[in-house]
């Protein structure tokens, strides 16, 4: 691992029974880089970032964020050394307001808040989002895309190291998704260190530096997102060997 790397991925591999979910993955991520892990339905996206988030523990292989080794441990740990994501289906506290959801993130992340700088930081993020004027406002009554942004709020309010955002832009229309973009956009240029799990191309294209591509739980291509999506491995895992 380099002295800039903000992920190091070694030699990852996880197994469920007899399916080889993840392959002998391995990948970097510099300091604020936006990198973009691409890849068909199944091909074991989400299940990295299971790995690196804490949910589920490597067979084999390395873990490290900004040298730390993080294989194995448990979310909570793994939040406290900078790790903070979203989820490919919007996870909410659903009985609490956007203001609630959005505090619990900075009472449990890496930077951990309590009385009034939380209550600060809590409406910073809430503004900074699009959702200034709903603090108070039940998270079941908000619509998709901004529960989409109360769950982003809450994984930025800790100021995590290295975020990881699992499919984030799913689910929208398209006026929401140039939303999305531009939310996501502005987080790049605050110079923040992100790893995109993503369907949309065209949202790669504008917001990564570079590209992984998984196939069958094993990396196929590595670079620029053209010089990746352009690949004739990558196009033939999305499109079939008829259509490659």
């Amino acid at each position: 691992m380099t002295d800039t790397s903000a992920l190091s991925i070694r030699n990852v591999t996880k197994k469920f029974g007899g399916l080889v979910a993840v392959d002998n993955m391995s990948f970097d991520i510099k300091d604020r880089e936006v990198l973009g892990l691409i890849g068909p339905n199944g091909s074991g996206k989400t299940t990295m970032l299971n790995l690196i988030s804490g949910e589920l523990k490597p067979g084999s292989g390395h873990v490290q964020v900004f040298g730390r080794e993080i294989s194995g441990r448990p979310p909570h740990q793994v939040a406290r050394h900078g790790v903070a994501r979203t989820f490919q289906l919007v996870r909410m506290l659903p009985s609490m307001t956007v203001m609630e959801n959005v505090a619990a993130g900075g009472v449990f992340g890496y930077r951990r808040y309590w009385g009034a700088k939380l209550k600060r930081r809590t409406k910073y993020l809430i503004e900074h989002v699009g959702l200034g004027g709903k603090e108070q406002v039940p998270v079941i009554a908000l619509t998709y895309i901004d529960q989409k942004r109360v769950e982003l709020a809450r994984a930025l309010i800790s100021d995590p190291k290295l975020l990881l955002l699992d499919e984030w832009l799913a689910g929208l229309n398209p006026p929401e998704m140039k939303i999305g973009i531009n939310l996501v956009s502005g987080l790049r240029y605050e110079g923040r260190t992100i790893l995109v799990v993503e369907h949309y191309m065209d949202a790669i294209r504008s917001l990564c530096d570079r590209c992984v591509a998984m196939n069958s739980g094993a990396k196929i291509a590595e670079g620029s997102p053209e010089d990746v999506l352009n690949d004739p491995e990558v196009v033939r895992a999305y499109l079939g060997d008829d259509d490659a």
